[in-house]
């Protein structure tokens, strides 16, 4: 026959062990909270912008046109290529005196366009606000320099905006209320399922249903737990049945 549980034993479990629970579960957050503020090193992003447009001979010698900038968006995804190369990354190490190779700058970047506009994003992450901007900005103007050798007709480059840190700059990561959050709810999950584990495990017997079920013997009688404090009650009720007897013995003789 399978066992079932039913609800109101759910929370009898939970209601039992609702201390180990919530100790648990602050003991994670503040173990999570310990860990990203004091270990996890802070990080920090910045991001410039430009645009590649047709060159300054094209745009003086014919119209402007839908085909144009068709073409200039599919080529964004080689821009993206040539931006993450070793002969763009290598000259940015060299002018912001990095040692670091091409590809450990590259895991820097993050370069993209939105909506496939002609837009392209450079985003630099870096454990230093100040050197995530000028990551940024010396790789465009470094692209910049470099794209018109690299593929020919591209010579119109626009910086739209570039990288800066403002006077309180914020990290991106770690999230610190977010790890405590997703802390705070692993140890409550633990904790429940930790719970029923001990309860599952306890196979002493605590009251008369437990004979019954375990056993399946029937209860003839039930010897009750007495304490100390019931053995001072009963001493104290047989003083004062002491004490009414004399009372009445003596108004008896009287």
């Amino acid at each position: 026959m399978e066992e079932t549980i039913s609800l109101k034993e759910i929370f009898e479990v939970i209601k039992k062990k609702i201390w180990l629970i919530i100790a648990l579960a602050v003991g994670f957050a503040a173990i999570s909270a310990a860990y990203t503020i004091f270990l996890v090193t802070p990080t920090y992003e910045a991001s410039s912008q430009f645009i590649v447009n047709q060159t300054q001979s094209e745009q003086q010698n014919a119209a402007y046109d839908i085909n144009d900038i068709r073409t200039n968006v599919e080529l964004i995804n080689t821009y993206n290529v040539i931006i993450e190369s070793p002969r763009i990354l290598d000259q940015v190490a060299s002018e912001l005196n990095l040692d670091i190779t091409a590809g450990a700058l590259a895991n820097k970047l993050q370069v993209s366009n939105a909506n496939e506009s002609q837009v392209v994003n450079v985003i630099a992450t870096d454990s230093n606000a100040i050197m995530a901007a000028d990551i940024a900005n010396t790789t465009v103007e470094v692209f910049k320099q470099e794209v018109p050798q690299v593929m020919n007709g591209v010579d119109n480059i626009s910086v739209l905006t570039e990288a800066n840190v403002g006077p309180n700059p914020a990290p991106v990561s770690p999230n610190t209320a977010l790890n405590i959050a997703i802390a705070l709810v692993v140890g409550l999950m633990m904790g429940v399922g930790l719970a029923f584990l001990l309860e599952y495990m306890d196979n002493s017997i605590k009251s008369e249903e437990d004979i019954d079920q375990t056993l399946g013997l029937p209860v003839l009688g039930v010897i009750s737990t007495i304490t100390a404090d019931d053995t001072a009650s009963v001493g104290r009720t047989k003083k004062n049945k002491s004490r009414v007897a004399e009372v009445r013995g003596e108004s008896v003789g009287t």
